[in-house]
């Protein structure tokens, strides 16, 4: 099978603005087309609380006719237009939609940050993870999250295998990203946040790029837009995984970005795997 996953970084601009930035946006989504996968991770929808609308479900239609919609978007008392998840999966698969509550501080849980697909013998899971926030100001609200975010896919692991996906907003190792030196303190980057994402992987799974690639350099998913050089020179961060239990590490066969041309922010993730 093959899986996408993208930080959309608003699915509303990308279906229906005529920006710069939408269009380089509908270039990323056509390719994501090309590759056909059997399921699209989206996040950052950044849908209002009642998800697409009827503008976009027709839009989204006619992009991807051969697949269904799951959405989960931030509610009140959550901020509106927030975060936000959705998943594209082919409409010959049948599996079970649920949309967890860890138990996380604040609003976190009502962000819409997780959609689950449950299928006979593996979960597909993805996250859009909190960031640790301008100053570190939601850092301890994070460290948090990742513990309860990980215990959720342990509990999953004892069930049946599992794949997870998304945005986790952590650069992992010092070779993650392309100044570590300069960034120690930096949201995404912090020991603690860096902590936790090994404390996951602790619970019995892998990141298969690193599977896959070893220790390469200088692959990343996320250059920052305020830079305007920063894809260019490929001054980026590699803060978006796909994660599968350790006992089907063996069955990966693919792990790796999807280019995104001249656009910045997120690139598309893929994974292919023999299930």
């Amino acid at each position: 099978m093959r899986f996408i996953s993208w930080n959309i970084d608003s699915l509303n601009a990308a279906l229906t603005s005529d920006s710069a930035r939408a269009i380089l946006s509908r270039d990323v989504l056509n390719t994501i087309i090309e590759h056909d996968p059997d399921i699209i991770a989206l996040q950052e929808t950044k849908l209002s609380s009642k998800g697409p609308t009827k503008k976009h479900l027709t839009i989204l239609e006619e992009m991807f006719p051969e697949y269904e919609i799951a959405w989960n978007s931030s509610v009140e008392p959550a901020r509106k237009g927030y975060a936000g998840t959705m998943f594209l999966y082919k409409n010959n698969l049948k599996p079970e939609i649920s949309f967890p509550e860890i138990g996380a501080p604040s609003t976190m849980d009502l962000e819409g940050r997780i959609i689950t697909l449950e299928f006979d013998e593996f979960y597909i899971t993805q996250v859009y993870t909190p960031n640790a926030g301008d100053g570190l100001s939601r850092l301890e609200e994070r460290q948090l999250w990742d513990e309860k975010y990980a215990d959720y896919l342990a509990s999953l692991d004892k069930e049946k295998y599992v794949i997870a996906t998304g945005d986790f907003n952590v650069a992992h190792k010092e070779i993650d990203l392309a100044h570590p030196k300069n960034n120690k303190n930096s949201a995404g980057f912090t020991d603690e946040e860096r902590q936790g994402f090994s404390n996951l992987l602790n619970k019995g799974f892998i990141d298969s790029f690193r599977h896959v690639h070893g220790d390469i350099t200088d692959v990343y998913t996320w250059w920052g837009q305020r830079v305007k050089t920063s894809k260019i020179n490929n001054s980026g961060w590699r803060i978006d995984y796909w994660l599968v239990s350790e006992r089907i590490a063996d069955k990966i066969k693919k792990s790796e970005m999807v280019d995104s041309g001249p656009r910045q922010d997120h690139t598309p993730i893929l994974l292919e795997i023999d299930l």
